[in-house]
């Protein structure tokens, strides 16, 4: 609907890529929508994905012993982050809803990407225990996982020898995303794109294009351990 906000945050190397061209996908299909649409590209950003001391711009809470976690949420506080991440920070705080767009890198995503949840999500901006699952500070936002794999359907089936795709979901999905209150649409999975034909990728990217037509009609899935190992 017109008016909403979107964050893709987006980890190839390539633009010509199936994951470029997923990404033009939904920016184009969701901008045409009237939402408005802001895309994180990390790897043309440089971003930095180790958690350092030069997340920190201002003096130290505790200078005799650092804690990343203590440090970062003091400096949250106090305004003392540095810009990339306060600009990442912006884009989650008005977004209504966040893709994230990606190849999976050994069942995971890409470490570019890693680095942007352990910076970004800091504990005041994205939870806050107790506040977290269903309290999670990010609540009322929603997110999907769309990504490309190198096995096949049947690889990442439950008897498949990768194990169930949902399996692999579940830190991003629940230890991540629902952990922070975010409530997370159904993944989009694009598998094995570099052993099919050009014919079948062109199909995948009009499938995107498809759902994300009626994407805000849809529900949330059930952001409990059943969804992922019942």
């Amino acid at each position: 609907p017109p008016g909403r906000k979107v964050l893709i945050v987006y980890a190839h190397q390539e633009p010509k890529s199936l994951n470029g061209s997923l990404k033009r996908v939904a920016v184009e299909e969701l901008s045409k929508q009237g939402c408005s649409v802001t895309v994180s590209d990390l790897y043309a950003m440089q971003f930095e994905p180790r958690a350092t001391r030069n997340d920190i711009v201002d003096c130290l809470h505790n200078s005799e012993e650092f804690n990343y976690g203590v440090e970062t949420r003091e400096a949250y506080k106090r305004g003392g982050l540095s810009n990339d991440l306060v600009e990442e920070q912006k884009k989650v705080q008005e977004a209504d809803l966040l893709i994230f767009q990606f190849p999976l890198y050994w069942f995971s995503m890409p470490a570019i990407m890693k680095g942007w949840m352990d910076r970004v999500l800091v504990q005041g901006f994205a939870h806050e225990f107790p506040n977290c699952y269903d309290s999670g500070l990010l609540k009322n936002k929603l997110a999907l996982f769309s990504f490309t794999t190198g096995g096949t359907r049947e690889m990442y089936a439950k008897g498949g020898i990768s194990g169930d795709i949902r399996y692999v979901l579940w830190p991003m999905q629940h230890g991540i995303m629902h952990f922070c209150g975010v409530k997370v649409l159904a993944p989009h999975i694009c598998f094995a794109p570099e052993y099919v034909s050009e014919e079948k990728r062109k199909e995948m990217l009009i499938a995107w294009a498809q759902r994300l037509k009626t994407l805000w009609k849809e529900e949330p899935i059930n952001c409990s351990p059943e969804w992922y190992f019942k």
